[in-house]
């Protein structure tokens, strides 16, 4: 069955981005040219997913009207006769069907992943986390598309990360059954590095089974005090297998203010229209430190 949903979280409160997130959702801050949520949001239509399903919040309505159409700068962007910025306001909102359900309070990302229980109900389906914005040759979900359709069961993106960062993700424990491909043995959420069973770690892509929606049902809070969609996969595990997969691309974690700068820079220096320029202000600000 092909994956034609995605699932984005984007009900977080942001709170490391205050105060700038106090009235702007932090998935909608500038990431160089577009919002952050957009990177993934256009990854996803890449690969064919055309039903995305947008888990917000209380203040998140400028995520709403972003994927919405506006007529009236429309209307005076032909006027203006500016098509480039017209078809670039456009294009999204013309290609995908945008579904947007409330998670009335921030419960975790497992609780999130439920509020989507009625419009995905038994279909397998996409997850993306707009934190984690991936570059590549080609989209990272394509490669737990093609470890999907090989195996036809759950599979999560994996990345190798330090051992002193080990408690900030989903931990897997392992066994390699071809190049870069995994099945799943075991997860724990945000180990300590001393009871880590490896350092990969399960980032921001997933392919769920529906089969998850009834695992998270069963779970209470764990970590943090929230509903861990790991604790959920990890119960999804008795049931059939969850394959991993490394992908290949650079990852950038805009997680926090220091990873979203450094993420800006960097894509900033590789853009087609500011790369060159922004290159040579930076060479010149670095000669005058």
């Amino acid at each position: 069955m092909e994956i034609k949903k995605a699932v984005f979280p984007v009900a977080g409160l942001g709170t490391r981005f205050l105060p700038a997130t106090k009235v702007l959702p932090k998935e909608m801050l500038p990431l160089v040219d577009k919002p952050l949520v957009q990177y993934s949001v256009e990854e996803a239509i890449s690969v064919g997913i055309n039903q995305l399903i947008l888990i917000t919040g209380r203040g998140k309505r400028a995520i709403e009207d972003y994927f919405d159409r506006s007529f009236e700068l429309e209307h005076i962007l032909k006027e203006r006769k500016m098509e480039d910025a017209l078809k670039t306001i456009t294009d999204i909102s013309e290609t995908a069907e945008f579904i947007f359900i409330r998670q009335k309070e921030p419960k975790g990302l497992g609780h999130a992943i439920l509020c989507a229980k009625p419009v995905v109900e038994y279909e397998y389906f996409a997850v993306f986390l707009a934190d984690d914005v991936i570059i590549g040759e080609k989209p990272a979900i394509s490669f737990l598309l093609d470890v999907y359709k090989k195996y036809k069961f759950s599979v999560v993106a994996l990345e190798e990360v330090t051992w002193d960062e080990v408690s900030r993700y989903g931990i897997v424990q392992v066994k390699e059954i071809e190049q870069d491909v995994y099945e799943i043995v075991d997860l724990i959420e945000k180990p300590t590095k001393d009871k880590a069973p490896s350092n990969l770690a399960i980032i921001g892509r997933y392919i769920l089974s529906p089969k998850i929606f009834r695992c998270i049902e069963r779970i209470s809070s764990g970590v943090g005090g929230e509903i861990q969609l790991t604790d959920a996969m990890k119960l999804l595990l008795e049931e059939e297998p969850i394959y991993g997969v490394k992908y290949k691309g650079r990852r950038y974690d805009c997680g926090t203010i220091e990873s979203f700068i450094k993420a800006t820079v960097e894509l900033a220096l590789e853009h087609e229209k500011l790369g060159k320029d922004f290159r040579f202000f930076l060479e010149k600000l670095i000669q005058r430190r």
